[in-house]
């Protein structure tokens, strides 16, 4: 797939994706959120939209090198794309709608893992692929940190 319409299309994905899971944010946001205890570290909520269009843009890009890649041998990569994807999404209907911070870490850390392998295999594909997921992974890890408190404290 040439890589002038695999990017675009792994940045659309992965924004459609954040955008329709910030949908089941809203109520949580208003209603449940305020009410839990967070870290000293849990930056302002300003910050996040910002960060995770960043992030579904890398993402993205990230996706559309893996789908372009020349090479044959890349299911097994693009499987370990949509998993995360799909976790990714599925956390904020467990934390936020659920309103549950046990399954949302649940989640949080099978994303971690998924993420990551997805990284390591990406790399014989496009070395840029992989090197894309590192702010990714990063922001994961601090997620479940955040997560990981909330769970914990409340």
């Amino acid at each position: 797939m040439r890589r002038l319409f695999a990017i675009p299309l792994g940045i659309i994905l992965c924004l459609l994706v954040g955008l329709s899971a910030s949908y089941f944010q809203v109520e949580a946001l208003a209603v449940w959120y305020p009410l839990l205890q967070k870290p000293v570290l849990m930056p302002p909520n300003v910050v996040f939209p910002i960060a995770w269009s960043i992030l579904y843009i890398c993402m993205g890009i990230s996706f559309g090198l893996t789908l372009s890649a020349p090479t044959k041998d890349k299911m097994g990569v693009i499987l370990l794309f949509v998993l995360q994807l799909l976790l990714n999404f599925a956390w904020s209907w467990f934390f936020f709608y659920w309103c549950n911070p046990t399954w949302g870490l649940i989640d949080l850390l099978l994303l971690d893992v998924i993420a990551v392998l997805y990284m390591l295999r990406s790399y014989r594909l496009s070395r840029a692929a992989s090197w894309l997921f590192v702010p990714y992974i990063l922001w994961l890890l601090f997620a479940t940190y955040l997560n990981g408190y909330v769970f914990w404290y409340n």
